[in-house]
């Protein structure tokens, strides 16, 4: 119940300070996957109706969750003038954590874990988003919308050629910066979508 209030406050308070993209969708009270879909959809077609090719990218990160480090996110909290109680909560809550493996014949011994943040905790989804905000940074001619840790960019330009170069561009700006979180993008779920019109050959 505690973990539960404090991500209610704790998400209020982030959304005040401009630490959330108004775009990321799921794990977050009053918007969900409906919503993302129901953007993209609306931005595609804005897009196509002022004769522009439009393509978007499919990125999935890579165990999420394991990856958070509990430093680097009090120090992303901190730069984003996170209240100095709240940050020492959090990297309480993702200190010194412990982890029990069940195998048919395992001695069942606790094992610390030091990165990543509880499975199933209600403010784990939250904290994660945080941890990788850096990785929603906008680029011109660029619609960013991700669900948790599911990320969509979107670019529409006057030929699938410009939109390539663009996306190819905006992959490596975010492998970049997830590299240095410690990070990496799941490739098997990796997609490019060209929209065509009836009107594209």
């Amino acid at each position: 119940m505690l973990e539960r209030l404090s991500a209610l406050s704790f998400a209020a308070a982030a959304r005040s300070l401009g630490l959330l993209h108004p775009n990321q969708c799921g794990s977050l009270d009053g918007l969900g996957c409906f919503d993302a879909v129901a953007t993209l959809t609306h931005e595609v077609r804005l897009l196509q109706a002022a004769s522009l090719k439009v393509s978007t990218l499919f990125l999935d990160v890579k165990g999420g969750f394991d990856n958070v480090c509990a430093n680097k996110l009090a120090c992303i909290l901190t730069k984003g003038e996170v209240s100095a109680y709240l940050v020492a909560w959090i990297k309480s809550f993702l200190s010194k954590r412990q982890c029990q493996l069940i195998f048919q014949g395992d001695p069942k011994i606790f094992c610390p874990v030091v990165v990543g943040t509880p499975q199933g905790s209600p403010i784990s989804p939250l904290l994660f988003v945080l941890y990788i905000t850096c990785l929603h940074t906008p680029i011109p001619q660029d619609l960013v919308i991700s669900n948790v840790d599911d990320l969509t960019r979107t670019v529409g330009l006057d030929s699938v050629r410009s939109n390539i170069r663009n996306i190819q561009h905006i992959f490596c700006t975010i492998q970049r910066q997830g590299a240095d979180l410690c990070v990496t993008l799941s490739v098997p779920k990796t997609e490019l979508i060209h929209r065509r019109t009836s009107k594209d050959r």
